[in-house]
């Protein structure tokens, strides 16, 4: 880190600058940190740049990329505000040298290391390229060697797979030597283009020299698109491997998946490990980190600035930190929300055993407000409600209990036929808090007759939930289990991993549905270390099958008074602002409904528009922000008189006639 220079901000969204990293072409990289004192990078872009309409689109895209991509030898995007006057967004601080930085001090990587940098990296695409996403910047200053791997960083050019982007026709994005010769030839760059400039990353990595030489870009152009590349060096367990990377014909090339699975078995080859009965086997991570020995630079402290006394700093990096030091009692009643603090008293578990537009807004009132970076003095006890989930319970962590984070795979009907009902207290405690939090949920649907049936699958690391089976259950019944099962599930496993990572080996599940006593097909899996909210880079938005669910219609008195109160005001505040708006009043023949999704806790508004009033972007715009500041103050005024109440998020629609369908116009999520 270097010292903050005159002018540098002192204060970026929810993190105090500290001090600087770096600048490149985007902008300035800063060195942060949150209210627990986590070390953050944070990325603000240039102020010439940010005045740019197209650079800014580019910007926003990143970030929405970014959030999607999960997995291991990745750095994860924490939160961002593209719509700032000056743009920023944050990652978690991973110290370490850049391979370039690496290769001009230490020399190449060899043996093990540089074994286990192929296959890291090859699992950074893996990840990448599973998302829909291509890099299009593969190369070495893009690639940090951090204590515990190597991670690949940087989605700055970044597009969909699906061929959508941002950047200008004909403008020829990347760095010459790592740039795929279909890209120079015409523009074209996918997951194979990436993989081209991995095998080149692999061979520098191995060799200390360019594949493709030095010189005028026109030249390295030249000799990427018609000359071999100088492998010389190379070992030869990667030679097959890299030279098949970087062919002239991108149908050539292995995929990274591929180049995954291969890179692994050159790993175990070189690691010995006994494995018990009933152990997991070493995935990608341990044996990365089983061979990876690499020189670190020094990582000092950051220097903690004197905090004045503020206001509450609500963000989502915050709540993930406040959860491991909070932890306990407190953390199991966040899983469900309100009343989850009587957990223990739950009665004994089942023996049985079977035969898944953002906001702008800031972040919830969901964040414990305590300064968890001083010692805490006797208070109030803690609302459940201010808890947050963590969105990356195993960010920092070496060696997890869980191993399987990335694993996409489906979920095998062994593992259903071998799991067994809950062993010793904390799997116990872990099947009261996600049965609990289900039929909370499903209670508000009167569809609490679907009883969850909680199993554990230690060989699998994962737990699962089981439903039915019920005759002739409509199959939107169906989804909405599979969406609760999968909500409980993911909060009571991630609160697990943040609190006691070295220890708790569940970090997966799925979601079944019988069919018969021997069979129960999965409807649904997912992890719990990438978040458990639709949110992106912290922003909670709306989702169709939110929508779907909130359609249902509700049992709850509370829902059915709030539901009421809140379309009434919709009406009132859109017609108080029509002197403004130009805009003609609303009734009740505009078809305006309201319903709430217990799942992600939030307010879903939607019509039709029989009236046709809001087709124009005017007034979806005028709809959005009536919706919001409508809805927020009856959903904060119970929140803060029924303690029972934790609807905070709200997300409307309307009806579209280019695709017969509601389309989002405006989600996010209210503050107190």
């Amino acid at each position: 880190m270097q010292p903050a220079r005159p002018g540098d901000p002192k204060q970026v969204g929810p993190y105090r600058i500290v001090g600087r990293l770096g600048s490149g072409g985007m902008g300035t990289v800063h060195a942060g940190l949150d209210r627990t004192g986590l070390r953050v990078a944070v990325k603000i872009v240039h102020p010439a740049q940010a005045e740019d309409s197209e650079f800014r689109a580019r910007f926003r895209r990143e970030i929405q990329l970014s959030a999607r991509v999960q997995g291991p030898c990745l750095i994860p995007l924490l939160a961002a505000d593209p719509d700032a006057d000056t743009p920023w967004l944050a990652t978690a601080y991973t110290p370490g040298f850049t391979l370039d930085q690496h290769l001009t001090v230490y020399g190449p990587l060899s043996g093990g290391a540089l074994h286990a940098f192929a296959s890291g990296t090859a699992q950074a695409l893996a990840g990448i390229h599973a998302a829909g996403i291509v890099h299009r910047d593969v190369k070495p200053q893009n690639v940090i060697l951090t204590p515990a791997g190597p991670r690949m960083l940087d989605f700055g050019i970044a597009h969909a797979a699906d061929g959508t982007s941002v950047t200008r026709t004909g403008v020829m994005t990347g760095t010459p030597g790592w740039i795929s010769p279909e890209h120079y030839r015409t523009g074209t760059a996918g997951p194979e283009g990436d993989m081209f400039a991995w095998g080149a990353l692999v061979a520098y990595a191995a060799t200390g020299r360019l594949p493709f030489g030095t010189g005028a870009p026109d030249a390295v152009a030249y000799r990427v698109m018609s000359e071999e590349p100088d492998l010389h060096g190379l070992p030869d367990e990667l030679h097959e491997l890299v030279e098949r990377a970087v062919a002239k014909e991108p149908s050539d090339r292995p995929v990274a998946s591929d180049a995954v699975a291969e890179c692994v078995a050159l790993l175990s080859a070189q690691t010995t490990q006994v494995v018990s009965p009933g152990s997991n086997p070493t995935l990608i991570s341990d044996l990365v980190a089983g061979q990876w020995h690499v020189p670190v630079p020094d990582d000092p402290p950051w220097p903690r600035p004197v905090r004045p006394v503020r206001g509450r700093v609500v963000t989502a990096a915050v709540a993930c930190a406040a959860v491991a030091v909070l932890g306990g009692l407190a953390a199991y009643a966040a899983v469900a929300g309100p009343g989850d603090a009587n957990l223990s008293r739950e009665a004994p578990a089942s023996s049985s055993r079977p035969s898944d537009e953002i906001s702008k807004r800031s972040a919830p009132p969901t964040t414990a407000t305590t300064d968890l970076a001083t010692p805490m003095t006797p208070g109030p006890p803690v609302d459940p409600r201010t808890i947050r989930v963590p969105t990356d319970p195993l960010v920092g962590v070496p060696h997890p209990a869980y191993s399987r984070a990335g694993d996409e795979t489906q979920p095998h009907p062994d593992e259903w036929r071998t799991s067994t009902t809950a062993d010793g207290p904390e799997e116990r405690e872990a099947e009261q808090a996600i049965r609990h939090h289900m039929t909370s949920m499903l209670a508000t649907k009167d569809m609490d007759f679907m009883k969850p049936t909680i199993t554990f699958n230690p060989r699998a690391q994962t737990v699962i939930v089981t439903g039915g089976p019920v005759p002739q259950l409509p199959d939107d019944y169906q989804e909405v289990f599979r969406q609760a099962g999968q909500m409980a599930a993911c909060t009571a496993l991630a609160h697990r991993l943040k609190n006691k990572p070295t220890t708790w080996p569940y970090g997966r599940f799925s979601i079944h549905w019988k069919t018969s006593d021997a069979e129960a097909p999965a409807i649904g899996y997912g992890e719990a270390t990438g978040g458990c909210f639709g949110e992106i880079a912290g922003q909670w938005h709306g989702a169709e099958a939110g929508m779907a669910t909130a359609e249902f219609p509700s049992s709850d008195k509370a829902e059915i008074r709030v539901a009421d109160a809140a379309v009434k005001a919709i009406t009132a505040t859109w017609n108080a602002n029509t002197t403004e708006t130009n805009a003609d009043p609303i009734g009740t023949g505009d078809g305006i409904s309201l319903g709430f999704d217990p799942v992600e806790k939030a307010a879903y508004v939607w019509t039709d528009d029989p009236n046709g009033r809001f087709t124009s972007r005017a007034s979806q715009s005028n709809l959005a922000g009536t919706v919001e500041e409508a809805v927020c103050r009856e959903l904060m005024e119970e929140f803060n008189n029924n303690r029972s109440w934790n609807y905070t998020r709200w997300a409307v629609a309307v009806y579209d006639t280019y695709t017969n369908g509601r389309q989002f116009i405006g989600s996010g999520t209210c503050t107190s």
